[in-house]
């Protein structure tokens, strides 16, 4: 039987040896092909982690993640109603405490922090803020141990670690860009955000919230921190054509400008991260 390949809905579609993923069918202009829920375990253990249960109202998606094992802990990467609606009825079939960035998204549990380290699984997961995308945004990098190492957080004795893998929920995506959404989230912070994940990603597969997964996290990282580089340049250039600074410009008279090239149906996401850009400019 051949192997599932991306987009895959509503199956369970193995990834690495310790991660696998279940797309949820609510493609969309922001979800891409979907949401991509995550389950972790280390290869035999019978416990799992899962990571954005997903939407609402996709009940084939939640009982088909739910259906995948025990599932001891769930992880939230951020706040987004396609990453986080579909808590209440997993808690419902899993039992299994819920654990966010921001208590309103927790159950049974206590908000996560940053560089907390979390065993389950047989895996070690380290939670690291990434904001940008919105403010609540974390990654995590998942760590499969060799098998009868211990799960060593002291660093005394480092755990033999034989696979890397970042959940990186919209902070960097398989396919496109992320839109930084300007209710919360901001320029300054998402390059912090790239940099840290090319600090902490060496060795990472990329497990992201939408579109398909990558061997390797630090390329796609460096492509995002260009990428934005380049927009800021674009951006730059556009207000010095229109003799405007960046807090006289509307945000969508520089999006007609800077993508033009793009399809008309996203500019309403280009503006989201027009205004953000446009509010880091008026900082620096």
């Amino acid at each position: 039987m051949t192997a599932p390949k991306h987009p895959a809905y509503e199956t369970l579609r193995t990834v690495t040896p310790f991660a696998s993923v279940v797309l949820c069918n609510n493609p969309g202009m922001m979800e891409l092909d979907g949401t991509n829920t995550w389950v972790l375990r280390a290869p035999g253990h019978a416990d799992c982690v899962v990571v954005d249960p997903g939407p609402k109202g996709h009940k084939k998606h939640l009982r088909t993640v739910a259906e995948q094992g025990r599932v001891v802990l769930t992880l939230i990467t951020h706040r987004h109603a396609d990453h986080t609606d579909g808590i209440k009825k997993f808690h419902a079939l899993t039992g299994s405490p819920v654990r966010a960035l921001t208590a309103k998204f927790c159950r049974d549990a206590d908000p996560l922090t940053d560089r907390e380290v979390i065993v389950a699984a047989g895996l070690r997961i380290t939670v690291l803020r990434t904001p940008g995308h919105t403010a609540d945004s974390v990654s995590f990098l998942v760590e499969h141990l060799a098998k009868g190492d211990p799960a060593n957080t002291s660093g005394v004795e480092p755990a033999r670690v034989i696979g890397r893998a970042m959940c990186t929920g919209d902070t960097i995506l398989g396919s496109g860009t992320t839109v930084l959404d300007p209710s919360d989230g901001g320029l300054r912070d998402y390059m912090n955000s790239l940099n840290r994940l090319i600090v902490e990603g060496e060795g990472c597969a990329l497990l992201p919230g939408h579109g398909p997964d990558h061997a390797d996290l630090i390329p796609v990282a460096r492509f995002y921190k260009t990428h934005r580089e380049e927009r800021i340049d674009q951006i730059r250039a556009a207000l010095a054509d229109l003799n405007l600074t960046a807090a006289q410009a509307k945000p969508m008279k520089i999006v007609k400008r800077v993508y033009s090239d793009v399809d008309k149906k996203l500019w309403p996401a280009a503006r989201m991260s027009v205004k953000a850009q446009l509010t880091y400019l008026q900082e620096v």
